[in-house]
């Protein structure tokens, strides 16, 4: 009887709840709207047939076109660029102004069976809030307004079929990383990176478009650049949580790149840098025709091309990035540095050198020994001119640096040196003949017969010499003279190497 009771018991209960739970469907149904009928959807404006086709109990813009398929949603993208604007050197920018355009189809969007009269559907934000949309982002972005919410240059289309494109103006600042080592004669390689944020590229694949993916403005004009080439691309990235490069996320993501080649222009740099360095530079060569003792002008002008050029190469380094390697630019500015820098070393040396007093003893007047005389020490200088007074036949002989200054390849040795002799010879006018003639021919004819001390045989050739004196006077124009022309050679054979360096390789 319990068990009879019991069992009642339990009956009762729930057909109480049935009852309740009956009550509350049909109270749910009088309150909720049924689903808009989309039929005869001619009748209706865009905005009307809009908010039926993309009603919440048909279509869930959280959710992919094909969530119900499986399928993967292809999404065509192309660009249309209207201004590139390289930024300046420092900033490792460049700001890119274009049309992005996105395409891909979504089944739920299809109309043509509800409003076969009706060609296209076309909005801005307001439609963009009611369908799905891919979200993608750049991934060298250092500011940008893509997929933003304002409504600012959006247009979405939707055609019959289902097919939905998406256009959006925008303006971005992206990251280029540079490679300056041949400023100002470089070519850079920059990029626009777009890369899927949510979907990975099993269920979402970004495409360029066959066609003309990227198309330039006919109006497109680069100051500082010029623009080589330019080329697009697709490839898959990686994700993992160690980078966090998509949020964390593991898995490989579609992307799209878009890669342009610019060219500086280098008229800018050849007239105010360059042209101006070398002017400059051969402004420092004045120096060579100034007297070596005209300390004060020859001062001015090396302090003051030094510092000319020191200004013009800083105004122009402080467009351009703190790297650690050197640069083209550098490579000039150190050349130019390095022969004004030079010029004032010559004028030290050629001044010093002017203001000795005693001549120097010369073997041949060439470079190598007048050099080797005006670098030796003072005190092997000394001793040297000791040397040669305490010689019994070098201390009788003189030099004559105002007769005869030619040099002599005569392996003799000092042994031989200019000697002023006068002769008078019989004839109708009694003239004296001045001949030179070395010491060491004297004393080896002397003793011969028939041959006089100051006689000179009538088609014998003159005893050779080699020894000679320059005052320090003399070896100071000797070297400017020199410098004159060895300076500029030695430019022109640095602008040469520079040239070739900076075009051909």
């Amino acid at each position: 009887m319990n068990l009879i009771n019991n069992s009642f018991l339990i009956y009762t209960l729930l057909l109480v709840r049935l009852q309740n739970a009956h009550g509350q469907k049909t109270q749910l149904q009088s309150i909720a709207p049924e689903c808009p009928n989309l039929d005869n959807g001619d009748i209706y404006t865009q905005s009307e047939f809009l908010s039926r086709l993309a009603n919440q109990c048909r279509y869930d813009r959280l959710l992919l076109p094909t969530y119900q398929t499986g399928e993967v949603v292809y999404v065509h993208a192309s660009a249309y660029v209207y201004f590139i604007q390289p930024a300046e050197a420092h900033d490792l920018n460049f700001k890119l102004h274009f049309l992005l355009q996105l395409r891909w189809t979504d089944p739920r969007l299809a109309y043509t069976l509800y409003s076969p009269e009706r060609s296209k559907i076309i909005g801005e934000s307001d439609l963009r809030e009611r369908i799905w949309v891919p979200h993608l982002y750049m991934s060298n972005e250092q500011s940008s307004s893509l997929m933003g919410t304002d409504s600012k240059d959006v247009l979405i289309s939707i055609a019959p079929d289902g097919e939905v494109l998406f256009s959006r103006r925008m303006q971005a600042v992206l990251y280029c990383w540079m490679n300056l080592q041949k400023f100002p004669f470089d070519d850079q390689t920059c990029a626009m990176n777009l890369e899927s944020w949510k979907y990975n590229a099993s269920i979402l694949r970004l495409m360029w478009e066959k066609d003309n993916p990227v198309r330039l403005s006919s109006e497109l004009h680069l100051t500082e650049y010029s623009l080589l080439d330019y080329w697009t691309n697709e490839s898959v990235v990686r994700g993992d949580i160690v980078n966090m490069r998509l949020g964390g996320r593991s898995g490989n993501y579609s992307a799209l790149k878009f890669t342009f080649k610019l060219g500086r222009e280098v008229g800018y740099y050849l007239m105010d840098y360059f042209i101006p360095s070398m002017m400059i530079v051969a402004m420092s060569w004045v120096t060579f025709w100034l007297q070596a003792d005209a300390a004060a002008p020859r001062i001015t002008l090396g302090a003051s091309t030094m510092l000319s050029f020191i200004t013009l190469a800083s105004s122009q380094a402080k467009t351009l990035p703190k790297v650690s390697y050197i640069k083209a630019s550098e490579i000039w500015f150190l050349g130019c540095i390095g022969f004004i820098f030079s010029a004032l070393i010559e004028f030290a040396f050629v001044n010093t050198i002017w203001r000795r007093k005693k001549a120097v003893s010369l073997k041949k007047v060439n470079s190598k020994y007048i050099l080797k005389s005006t670098l030796t020490p003072r005190l092997v200088r000394k001793e040297f001119q000791k040397e040669l007074q305490s010689s019994p036949q070098l201390s009788k002989s003189r030099s004559c640096t105002s007769l005869n200054r030619e040099t002599s390849t005569d392996p003799a040795g000092p042994g031989y040196n200019n000697y002023l002799t006068v002769h008078s010879f019989p004839s109708a006018v009694n003239l004296p003949t001045i001949t030179t003639q070395s010491f060491d021919d004297l004393i080896g004819t002397a003793g011969k017969p028939g041959q006089g001390r100051g006689s000179v045989t009538s088609g014998e050739e003159l005893p050779k010499h080699t020894w000679t004196t320059m005052t320090p006077q003399e070896i100071a124009i000797w070297i400017d003279k020199r410098s004159r022309i060895l300076f500029p050679i030695l430019f022109v054979f640095f602008n040469i190497i520079y040239w070739t360096f900076v075009y051909c390789l």
